[in-house]
C-alpha cells in the first residue's frame, strides 16, 4: 500500500491502483451507516475476490455488520463499476492479528508485537519485528524482539515512512482483543439501552393540551 491523499480519510496507510479507486467509491458508504474501513484488496487467487475489511469505530465487528456492509456498498460498486471482470466480493473484520491503519491503532495496541514494512530504509532496514513502545504524533518507537549485533534496541518510524504493519498473534494479544471486544460490546449494549429507555420515555410522556383561545 502506498500513502495517498484522500478526503475524509483518516488512515496513514492506505491503497493504491484500482484498490485506491474503490476505497474512494466505499468509503463515504461505510461513514454513512457507522463503520469505518480498514484495507481494501483486490485479489487474483481463484478468480477475482475484492476483500473489504471494515470495523465500527468502537473496533467491534460482527457477522451481522459484515452482512450490512455487504448490503450497502455492493450498489455504490454496481453504479460505479470499478471492477471490469466478475468478482466475489468478501467484507471480513481485521481479526485479532489485525493491519494497523491509523495512528489510533498503534496507541491502541501498544505494548503488543508487530511486523512492519516501509517504503524507505529506516535505520539500514525495511522490515521490523518489536513491541510498540510509543505511539507519537509523527512516529512510532519499537522495542526490537531481537535486535542484531551493533543495533539500537529501539527504533523510530515515521508514520509517514510505513508501508504495511501488522500485529502479531500471541496469548497476550488474544487476552487484550478479547477483553477489549467485551467492553466494548457491553458499552455498546448500554448506548442501545439508553437509546431505548430516551425512546419509551418519549412514547409514555403526556401531551400537552391545546389552549383554547
Amino acid at each position: 500500500m502506498t500513502a495517498t491523499a484522500s478526503e475524509g480519510d483518516d488512515r496513514i496507510i492506505r491503497e493504491s491502483g484500482i484498490d485506491a479507486r474503490i476505497a474512494l467509491i466505499i468509503q463515504p458508504v461505510l461513514r454513512g451507516i457507522g463503520f469505518r474501513l480498514v484495507r481494501v484488496r483486490l485479489s487474483g487467487q481463484n478468480g477475482l475476490t475484492l476483500q473489504i475489511m471494515a470495523e465500527r469505530e468502537d473496533g467491534t465487528m460482527t457477522v451481522e455488520d459484515c452482512e450490512e456492509v455487504s448490503r450497502a456498498v455492493s450498489p455504490a460498486l454496481d453504479v460505479d463499476d470499478p471492477i471490469e471482470k466478475a468478482y466475489h466480493l468478501e467484507v471480513s473484520s481485521p481479526g485479532i492479528d489485525r493491519p494497523l491503519v491509523r495512528k489510533s491503532d498503534f496507541t491502541t495496541w501498544t505494548g503488543h508485537l508487530v511486523k512492519m514494512e516501509t517504503s524507505v530504509v529506516v535505520a539500514d532496514r525495511k522490515r521490523f519485528k518489536g513491541k510498540i513502545a510509543e505511539a507519537g504524533e509523527t512516529d512510532v518507537l519499537l522495542e526490537r524482539d531481537k535486535a542484531a549485533y551493533g543495533e539500537e534496541p529501539t527504533v523510530r518510524v515515521p508514520y509517514d515512512a510505513i508501508s504495511e504493519a501488522r500485529l502479531i498473534l500471541t496469548d497476550d494479544l488474544i487476552r487484550d482483543a478479547l477483553s477489549k471486544d467485551n467492553r466494548a460490546r457491553k458499552e455498546a449494549r448500554k448506548r442501545r439501552g439508553e437509546a431505548e429507555d430516551d425512546m419509551s420515555e418519549d412514547a409514555d410522556a403526556p401531551e400537552e393540551n391545546e389552549q383554547e383561545s
